[in-house]
């Protein structure tokens, strides 16, 4: 087996872990949306690909390891996963798409690779918990709103200078 169908999973809010198996090579749009009890997911090494909203409304993820080998994740694959607190995206994934984390209110830590050369639109949008985040300086475009109603954001790093605000950061931007 290497894929599971999309939708598979969505809306099975008392699905609280899941260990997806080896040999599957990329988590299906819609897969897990909405499944607001899932507090735990295994994401194995096989897998290249996250698909759009795979993970979205997972309210009950706190952290999440995805793996090396995956060099794509699409559009809002975790909006709306209030509860994830941290995040470490692999080196080899070249863009944060659109509305990817949008509405991680509780998002306090996320690390962005080298390989990262855009920044979508509305990308952390709603990220309250965010304080502070280092922008590597391989980005070279970041999306309209990336950092949108982020009121707790009060340290932005990006080639060399450091912006006390989201306000400040899109005026030098």
């Amino acid at each position: 087996m290497t894929e599971i169908d999309s939708c598979a999973f969505e809306g099975c809010s008392g699905l609280t872990s899941i260990t997806i198996p080896e040999g599957i090579t990329r988590i299906s749009y819609e897969l897990f949306k909405g499944c607001s009890g899932l507090t735990s997911i295994t994401i194995p090494e096989s897998v290249t690909r996250i698909e759009y909203e795979a993970f979205e409304g997972c309210s009950g993820l706190t952290s999440i390891t995805i793996p090396e080998s995956v060099t794509e994740i699409d559009t809002s694959a975790f909006s709306g996963c209030s509860g994830l607190t941290s995040v470490t995206i692999p080196e080899g994934i070249t863009r944060i798409s659109y509305e990817l984390f949008k509405g991680c209110s509780g998002l306090t830590s996320i690390t962005i690779p080298e390989s990262v050369t855009e920044i979508g639109g509305r990308a952390f949008s709603g990220c309250s918990g965010l304080t502070s985040i280092t922008i590597p300086e391989s980005v070279t475009e970041i999306g309209t709103g990336a950092f949108s109603n982020c009121p707790s954001l009060n340290s932005i790093y990006w080639k060399g200078k450091e912006y006390k605000s989201v306000d400040e950061f899109y005026e030098a931007f």
